[in-house]
């Protein structure tokens, strides 16, 4: 699959509805985003089972401040709609392979035991 792009209104559809979610926040005006995105195009091609998800910062405003995203390019990866990684930084194909795996590779049980352990916490 290739990347889509998502705005405001299909930003929380897109992390509840797929497994695991990649999203680059970048701009136009941005060379480290222009550098990335062929990056993170190719390895989108390499994994069809992700969702690969591009969100404009200058188009989607609204939606880049409710991300807090501060610098672009910020790359965030959600696995069964928990926000798992978040850097702001282009990445090397490489490293964004290797978080690709890494991604896989978590015990869900465990994040989701993690997180309600947290939220227990914040509201005690």
């Amino acid at each position: 699959m290739a990347t889509v792009d998502i705005t405001t209104e299909t930003f929380a559809d897109t992390i509840e509805k797929n497994d695991i979610v990649l999203v680059d926040f970048w701009a136009t005006w941005c060379p480290p985003c222009r550098a990335f995105g062929p990056v993170f195009e190719e390895v989108s091609e390499a994994n069809p089972d992700i969702t690969f998800a591009k969100v404009d910062t200058d188009a989607e405003t609204e939606l880049a401040g409710q991300a807090g995203i501060t610098s672009i390019p910020t790359l965030m990866a959600f696995r069964e709609g928990v926000l798992v990684f978040n850097q702001a930084g282009a990445l090397p194909r490489a490293q964004l392979v290797k978080l690709v795996e890494g991604v896989r590779g978590l015990d869900m049980a465990q994040v989701h035991a993690e997180v309600a352990k947290q939220k227990a916490e914040q509201a005690g």
